[in-house]
């Protein structure tokens, strides 16, 4: 099989097989997008005259119908064929001769994988942007069911002092909505059209690149031709980096989850059937869901670090040392999107077991408490301090529902404005959702063509 860059030789198996390595497998989570950007570039080809109205019109109803062979899983990319964009071309050629081979003009093969990717990640963020949100609308749902069921707080790991289930469950919902403010950012950056920047220096063809963008529904045109090749690898990296933050999150929710459902802590009591059972002890039901969390999230983390260490000190234009940035770039994606979707499945079944939970109050958790109360009373707080470390062992253990429904400054136990934080989660849902609707509007019209 002759190669698309065909120069009348062959390459030696073994480099080819390096050269290659996994993008014929990696890239079949791309055709549909590659197939979606064909279509696209076509369109434009015509508008500037480089392809007739009947080659635009038999390359798009080919394209058409590959789209339909790659929705029913028939679409197969072989080693030979190295990448996705050989198999589509290969296709258009096999049918139509040499109109097939008009397609390729003004864009290179790394110029497609910037757009296919570009469209893969749009795609996969938004769908962690939506299950994000709604994870942090269960957190958030947890927190107003429990808010005000004590629980000792704690700094250093020890017990600190009075706070709640709905302090520690809001503070990592806020955490995630956070997350996906830094998402839209990476969202924001990555919606942008990479094609026409071809071998990284443009063509000398009057390509109508906002055509294309628009088409595609991308937000602008990435401007800078050598910048678009450059910014492969760097965005990758900055949306994975989001993606750790949200996995971070979810790890540090995890252990605390694991710590708090421990029979010597009893606050929590996990769902059965998330709870895998051991090979030799009967009695076993362990928190195996929550411990993968914290190792994806570390593999997420590492994925950052990988892909940001290849593009590090890479000169300008294309380098095929970018290959290696789309395994991690898709591995990401699924750990942290199982992430999500099994944190938001364990809350949605979580027992809080108020009654050991205030058992676990002791005097000396209200010790800060004390020595604000003498301080409002005009006690100098550093005397109040003394005096109260001198008196540990008396203090006595007050009512820990009043205690925190009484703090009610903005944020605190008793005023933790969960109704807003609701409402924000629900109003980024929602974005996401619109976005999504957005997309797929505009990839029917561009299938009506």
């Amino acid at each position: 099989m002759a190669k698309i860059w065909d120069k009348g030789y062959q390459l030696d198996p073994i480099v080819e097989q390096f050269t290659v390595g996994d993008d014929h497998v990696l890239d079949a989570y791309l055709a549909e997008h590659d197939i979606l950007g064909s279509i696209a570039h076509a369109r434009m080809l015509a508008s500037i005259g480089i392809l007739s109205d009947e080659e635009r019109a038999s390359i798009i109803g080919e394209l058409k119908a590959l789209l339909e062979t790659v929705r029913a899983g028939e679409f197969a990319i072989s080693p030979q064929q190295e990448d996705v964009h050989t198999a589509v071309e290969e296709a258009l050629v096999e049918t139509l001769g040499d109109t097939g081979k008009k397609v390729h003009t003004g864009r290179s093969r790394n110029d497609q994988v910037l757009l296919d990717t570009r469209l893969y990640t749009r795609e996969r963020l938004l769908a962690v942007w939506k299950e994000t949100a709604a994870t942090a609308g269960k957190l958030l749902d947890f927190a107003k069911t429990h808010e005000f069921a004590p629980m000792p707080g704690r700094t250093h790991t020890q017990r600190a002092m009075p706070s709640s289930v709905g302090t520690w469950a809001g503070a990592f919902a806020e955490s995630l909505l956070d997350d996906i403010e830094m998402l839209t950012c990476a969202y924001r950056l990555i919606n942008q059209c990479p094609l026409g920047s071809a071998a990284s220096y443009g063509v000398k063809l009057p390509l109508d690149r906002q055509m294309v963008s628009d088409s595609l529904a991308f937000e602008k045109v990435q401007n800078n031709v050598l910048y678009v090749q450059n910014s492969r690898g760097k965005l990758e990296a900055l949306v994975v980096f989001v993606l750790s933050q949200i996995t971070d999150d979810l790890a540090r929710l995890s252990g605390d989850t694991i710590m708090f459902s421990m029979p010597e802590f009893g606050y929590f009591t996990l769902p059965d059937e998330f709870c895998p059972g051991s090979s030799i002890m009967p009695q076993k039901k362990n928190p195996g869901p929550l411990e993968l969390v914290r190792a994806k999230a570390a593999v997420v983390s590492s994925l950052a670090f990988r892909i940001s260490s290849i593009v590090r000190n890479l000169p300008s234009g294309y380098n095929r040392d970018l290959q290696e940035t789309k395994g991690p770039l898709m591995q990401a994606f699924d750990a942290a999107l199982g992430c999500v979707v099994m944190i938001g499945k364990i809350f949605d079944g979580l027992t809080v077991n108020e009654d050991t939970l205030k058992k676990s109050f002791s005097g000396e958790l209200f010790a800060a408490d004390r020595a604000n109360e003498l301080a409002a009373e005009g006690m100098p707080f550093r005397d109040a301090y003394r005096k109260v470390a001198a008196e540990l062992d008396s203090l006595e253990i007050e009512d820990p529902v009043e205690n925190v429904k009484a703090k009610k400054h903005i944020g605190a136990p008793g005023n933790l404005g969960l109704d807003a934080a609701a409402d924000t989660a629900m109003a980024l849902e929602d974005a996401a959702e619109a976005e999504s609707a957005r997309l797929a509007a505009a990839i029917e019209t561009l299938l009506e063509d």
